[in-house]
């Protein structure tokens, strides 16, 4: 691990630039458009905290990066944040020198299937290949769920997104498996999506998370409070206040989070609550509609539970 006399904070000032690790690619979450820029859930947190931390939203240098090396990347110290449909686990807590500042989005890995094949359920992939992501949890989460049912699957691992989509689209494998808000994305970028459908069983818990490194604990509050603005600022509205309200409420601590008072009003020009960032990346608007579900607010029936801001 590398520490440093300077904190986190100073250092993403110095630079001018907050480094984020996302995805290859991956709609909904983290997908470039082939300009520099990126648009994703998970896009949005980074650009949140570079609001709060630069008072600039574009301020971010995006940093593609295999699934494998989505912590080793940060915890080198060449990164600042992960934001990377990266799931918060103990084994991930406990064995890398990072913290996960809090759940994005909370999901569960699914499978992607052609119409045509009539799947209803998992159990009937047993004995098929089926595509995954190198470096990720799948092959494990697939040995659990379909062992417990005396069942076998193949997993074939793939680099990138990209080919294991076109390793499943090109026949060579019967399903593709990710998290299911993620394999939203990919189905919408197939030629025709209507021909696949992502099945409504997920086999695992995946609650994806903002991961810094444990060496700055100053960084951590900072990322974890504009995370808790996000959802807190979308429950005040939710329950007849404001969120411009809210974020006067939470930028009275700006100065003690090494911030200023305004951190927060700014978070909410670049990318709104956090109901705005999932309807614009997730919502009906976005070509997903991926339901609220888990993401909804706890007064809505999900799991998001604001911390209070005063």
């Amino acid at each position: 691990m590398v520490y440093r006399t300077a904190t986190t904070l100073e250092a993403v000032r110095a630079r001018g630039v907050v480094r984020a690790v996302v995805s290859q690619g991956i709609r909904g979450l983290s997908l470039p458009d082939g300009h520099g820029g990126w648009s994703g859930l998970d896009a949005d947190v980074a650009r949140a905290v570079a609001a709060a931390a630069l008072g600039d939203a574009g301020a971010v240098e995006w940093l593609p990066t295999d699934p494998g090396e989505r912590l080793t990347r940060l915890t080198s110290g060449a990164a600042d944040l992960t934001t990377c449909n990266l799931s918060w686990t103990l084994g991930r807590e406990a064995r890398e020198p990072v913290l996960f500042a809090g759940v994005t989005c909370y999901d569960g890995e699914g499978f992607l299937v052609r119409t045509a094949d009539r799947i209803s359920g998992p159990e009937q992939l047993a004995g098929q290949r089926l595509a995954t992501q190198a470096g990720t949890t799948t092959a494990g989460n697939l040995a659990a769920w379909f062992g417990a049912r005396g069942l076998e699957v193949e997993p074939v691992a793939y680099a990138t997104p990209a080919e294991a989509l076109a390793g499943y689209a090109d026949g060579t494998c019967a399903a593709y498996v990710l998290d299911r808000i993620a394999l939203a994305g990919a189905r919408a970028t197939l030629p025709r999506p209507a021909d696949h459908v992502v099945l409504e069983t997920a086999i695992s818990r995946e609650p994806m998370a903002l991961a810094v490194r444990d060496d700055d604990p100053a960084w951590f509050r900072v990322c974890r409070w504009v995370l808790q603005f996000l959802v807190g600022a979308e429950d005040a509205v939710r329950e007849g206040g404001s969120a411009r309200a809210a974020a006067d409420l939470a930028g009275r601590h700006g100065p003690a989070l090494g911030l200023d008072e305004t951190w927060a009003h700014r978070i909410l020009d670049a990318v709104g609550t956090y109901g705005d960032v999932y309807e614009r990346n997730l919502g009906p608007s976005s070509g997903l509609d991926v339901g609220r579900g888990a993401n909804a607010l706890w007064t809505d029936g999900g799991l998001h539970y604001p911390l209070p801001l005063n």
